[in-house]
């Protein structure tokens, strides 16, 4: 038998009362097929009566047409999304191949490191594979086999390396060994770099109090304070290399490479500091924080990120990190959380003194990781349908799941009120000065004028660097929610992006000077998380969620997707201190 062919019995043939031109006649009065007809007619009611609505079977089948309708358009969505990854990565590929930085306008390269570092590559590794580029692929790992080497007497950023190095290194391995589907080289080039370069990044943790200095030389190994900030590292920087390293230690059985990493954890958790809200700065050498500063925007963001995601990568086997969410996420509703004037947009403050002074009522763009976060912290990666139906899901898990919604309108709003469709790179906010709701107006609403009237943006904050931190909650609130207005607002953001990064001649896409002007003065420069997150996020904001399901994976916070493990080969090896 023919692979794939059924063998079916010979029937006697029946006779066939109606022929010629009357078959059609008699097929159309046959008393048999008027379910049929009747469900035809219906569908074609439904299709053009839009207010017209169906029940019991007619309506399911009404809906299984409308959803492979549904299903196609999005796809088309993610296919023009893929294009333009191509487009930019033609771009940077003809003009500057292997350099670290690529500038669209100018169509040069420039490096980090005199041999360079990879870091358009590697960073984009996992995007070729999860868009299937085979060839681009082929091509991007001959290089990386050939001819890069951390071999060199250079200083980096220890975070920086980690997230978008170490993490692409790591997430290409995962996909090219573990998922189905995934077109890619399945061999362990990718590990083998990987276990390189976090032995070379080892160095940064060897200061006295396990805090990682903000820079290695990754020839000598050897850590290196800041050269700002009284040498003090940034808090975001040393909590968020705990997903890659930790997942390394589970490949190689390296233990090492866990204990560094949660060591971190320890220390800063050690201070118990209030409401689980973190200055910015900790010295390296006492493991102190330098200054009150407390902020969710740059130098703070990833810090909270990384609490829930590390508790979701060992699935629910380390429990002490959804504490420690648990109460930051309190700690911001108390102190953080803010509203606007006009129309009530909820949004995050800034403490510059510290808890108990005045607020400022800024807020990053790279604020916007929030939404998704809370999203995957109140459901665990599951849809909130999903969530509901569990017995841990109570009345705080809604009112996060609201929180989340509220702050993703906010999010959108940053975009929604510019002449180009895109975010500044820092909103200011008319804000109520206790931050407290009034219950005399309604809850914020879709009035893009009165979100004009809210929203401030200062000539020095209007940049746009084609950030992925609303994407990204878009992609997380659409898989936990499975509200199609996330989508829409991705695709018009997307649009945007299409519109006004595209470079003059077609040949890549850039960043912008002033998202409040049209035609919008462009910048000289691709960033590298172009292509491996904001374009990641929308490919995947419109593609089925089979593709990398978050019950399975989670996202470092340049957006390398690492399996989370059903058992862990290492366990916490610290305790919280109780205050006294």
């Amino acid at each position: 038998m023919v692979r794939g062919e059924i063998r079916r019995e010979q029937k006697p043939a029946q006779q066939d009362n109606c022929s010629g031109h009357r078959r059609y006649i008699c097929l159309r009065w046959s008393w048999g097929l008027i379910p049929l007809y009747i469900s035809l007619a219906a569908l074609a009611v439904g299709w053009y009566l839009p207010g017209f609505q169906f029940k019991g079977p007619l309506e399911n089948s009404l809906s299984f047409f409308r959803s492979v309708d549904k299903d196609s358009y999005w796809e088309s969505h993610r296919e023009e999304v893929k294009g333009t990854f191509i487009i930019s990565w033609n771009a940077y590929a003809k003009h500057a191949w292997g350099h670290d930085r690529f500038h669209p306008i100018s169509k040069t390269g420039s490096q980090m490191s005199p041999d360079g570092l990879g870091w358009m590559i590697v960073d984009s590794l996992d995007t070729l594979m999860i868009m299937n580029l085979t060839t681009e692929l082929s091509e991007a790992r001959e290089w990386l086999q050939n001819e890069l080497t951390y071999d060199q007497d250079q200083d980096v950023n220890t975070f920086e390396m980690t997230i978008r190095m170490l993490g692409g290194l790591l997430s290409a391995h995962y996909l090219s060994t573990s998922l189905p589907g995934i077109s890619s080289h399945n061999d362990h080039i990718y590990l083998t770099k990987a276990i390189d370069l976090a032995d070379r990044l080892l160095g940064a943790y060897e200061s006295k109090s396990g805090i990682p200095f903000a820079s290695v030389n990754i020839g000598t190994k050897e850590g290196l304070p800041s050269h700002a900030d009284g040498g003090a590292s940034s808090t975001a920087e040393a909590t968020t290399v705990q997903l890659e390293m930790k997942y390394l230690a589970h490949l190689t059985r390296n233990g090492i490479y866990w204990r560094k990493a949660e060591r971190v954890m320890e220390v800063i958790d050690s201070h118990r500091m209030q409401d689980g809200l973190l200055p910015i700065f900790v010295h390296p050498d006492t493991g102190n924080f330098h200054y009150q500063e407390i902020r969710l925007g740059s130098r703070g963001d990833s810090y909270y990120e990384y609490l829930i995601k590390q508790y979701l990568q060992t699935s629910g086997q380390e429990p002490v990190y959804r504490e420690m969410w648990e109460e930051a996420l309190a700690g911001i509703q108390k102190h953080l959380l803010a509203f606007s004037k006009h129309s009530n947009l909820q949004f995050i403050a800034e403490l510059p003194r510290g808890i108990d002074r005045p607020r400022s009522h800024k807020m990053d763009h790279l604020v916007c990781f929030l939404p998704g976060s809370i999203a995957i912290g109140a459901t665990e990666g599951r849809t909130e349908a999903e969530a509901r139906k569990l017995p841990g899901w109570n009345s705080q898990k809604e009112q996060q799941m609201q929180l989340a919604r509220e702050l993703m309108k906010t999010c959108w709003a940053m975009y929604a009120v510019t002449d180009s469709g895109l975010s500044p790179e820092i909103a200011w906010f008319n804000a109520h000065d206790d931050g407290i709701l009034s219950s005399r107006r309604p809850k914020s609403g879709d009035d893009k004028a009165s979100w004009k009237k809210d929203l401030i943006i200062k000539p020095l904050d209007a940049h746009n660097l084609q950030r992925p931190e609303t994407v990204e909650s878009l992609f997380l609130m659409y898989r936990v929610t499975n509200d199609p207005i996330y989508r829409k607002w991705g695709w018009e953001i997307f649009q945007a992006f299409q519109k006004h990064t595209i470079v003059g001649d077609g040949e890549g896409y850039t960043s912008l000077q002033d998202v409040t002007k049209v035609p919008t003065p462009q910048r000289d420069n691709m960033e590298s998380f172009w292509l491996a997150e904001t374009l990641k996020y929308l490919y995947l904001l419109f593609s089925p969620k089979e593709l990398l399901p978050l019950t399975e994976v989670v996202f470092n916070t340049e957006a390398h997707p690492l399996p989370r493990f059903k058992q862990t080969r290492f366990q916490t090896g610290w305790k919280r201190r109780r205050p006294s």
